[in-house]
């Protein structure tokens, strides 16, 4: 197929239409559940009040505010691809915006801003009588009628577009972490795996063992470690060197998780928190560190290259009725991996993932399977 047949056959997926509409009429659709911004993501996104407070400016100054983008669903409702962190951000303001229990969430107040200083301590409306912090109805509506577009792929489309369009508007320049995209990627495409993933990474001897920062927290690294250890663990070792960029190869198998059967799922589960309950038991937060032999400790930060060894390692031997075979001394092996060159070599500073999985992996593998 040459490149305009590629083109034309691509292009004919995707059908798309665009709208001008008010920010009145924006917060009706979402009133009356017809706009989905999906609650879950509100805890993604991460503009601080002063962020916030420069959008709506932006809108009482009459200053362009960047379109949307939703898809259509089957149903009818539009699901909001890009745009999640503006929209709640007005609905936020105007005292419309609920949280995944469906309760509001608290209202924003304004800071001052280089242009606008008097927005200081301002609100949608008041609490008491001639509230003097409250907008004026005329302010109101400078909200209410300004105008944001709206491009939608509608539901005739290929059912994979919304999914590739968030990843395209949400990639490159985005200041979300990998995981945080493949959360909201998740949550849209595959709402239960979203929260299997989610139950996993939450596991007490895991989040114990794994001994990541807050802000790794934060960014969703723990859920990072736990799809990597879903998606690896039992991939054939022939496919190990296919990864290429790791993070597009997490985000193409997010089908394939989603399509486990429910033994499947349970099999994963049992073989997830089998591993991390000996690892935890045995090394508490040590195993995933490096190893001074000269010092006979585990020292420094997580390291995902002892995590892609010694975790996956262990997970690939995990029988068949959800339990480790009796391993002899669990921890002096894990040392020993430090001193191990194969693992030396593709485990350093630089070396990408690509590069790194097909080597460490099958080791790990062997390492743990007495």
């Amino acid at each position: 197929m040459g490149l305009q047949e590629e083109i034309l056959s691509k292009s004919a997926q995707i059908k798309t239409d665009s709208y001008s509409m008010s920010i009145g009429e924006l917060v009706n659709l979402y009133r009356d559940r017809d706009l989905d911004i999906h609650p879950e993501f509100q805890r993604v996104y991460r503009w601080t009040d002063y962020q916030k407070t420069r959008l709506i400016e932006s809108v009482l100054l009459g200053i362009p505010i960047p379109p949307i983008f939703v898809a259509q669903r089957q149903d009818g409702v539009w699901d909001v691809v890009d745009g999640v962190q503006r929209l709640s951000t007005i609905l936020q303001f105007m005292g419309e915006l609920l949280n995944e229990k469906r309760t509001p969430v608290q209202p924003l107040i304004l800071q001052k801003t280089k242009f606008l200083p008097s927005l200081e301590g301002k609100k949608w409306k008041a609490e008491k009588k001639n509230d003097p912090n409250a907008f004026t109805r005329e302010q109101q509506l400078y909200v209410k009628r300004a105008k944001i577009d709206v491009n939608i792929v509608l539901k005739e489309s290929d059912e994979k577009s919304k999914y590739e369009l968030f990843m395209r508007l949400n990639t490159g320049g985005s200041d979300l972490s990998a995981q945080e995209v493949r959360n909201c990627l998740m949550i849209m495409a595959y709402p239960e795996t979203y929260k299997w993933i989610q139950k996993l990474a939450d596991v007490h001897e895991f989040r114990g063992s794994i001994s990541i920062s807050d802000q790794a927290i934060l960014e969703q690294y723990h859920m990072e470690l736990a799809t990597r250890f879903v998606v690896f663990r039992k991939l054939p070792e022939a496919e190990l060197s296919n990864v290429g960029d790791i993070g597009e190869f997490l985000n193409e198998s997010l089908e394939k998780i989603h399509g486990l059967t429910a033994n499947e799922r349970q099999a994963e589960e049992d073989a997830f928190n089998e591993t991390f309950r000996v690892v935890y038991h045995e090394l508490l937060d040590d195993a995933f560190r490096r190893y001074d032999k000269d010092k006979k400790r585990f020292l420094g930060a997580f390291s995902i290259s002892s995590f892609e060894t010694v975790a996956l390692g262990l997970g690939y031997n995990v029988q068949a009725d959800g339990k480790l075979p009796r391993l002899q001394s669990l921890q002096h092996k894990i040392q020993s991996i430090w001193t191990n060159k194969k693992f030396t070599d593709y485990s350093g500073s630089g070396i990408r993932a690509s590069t790194r999985i097909p080597k460490i992996v099958p080791l790990g593998r062997e390492l743990f399977s007495k």
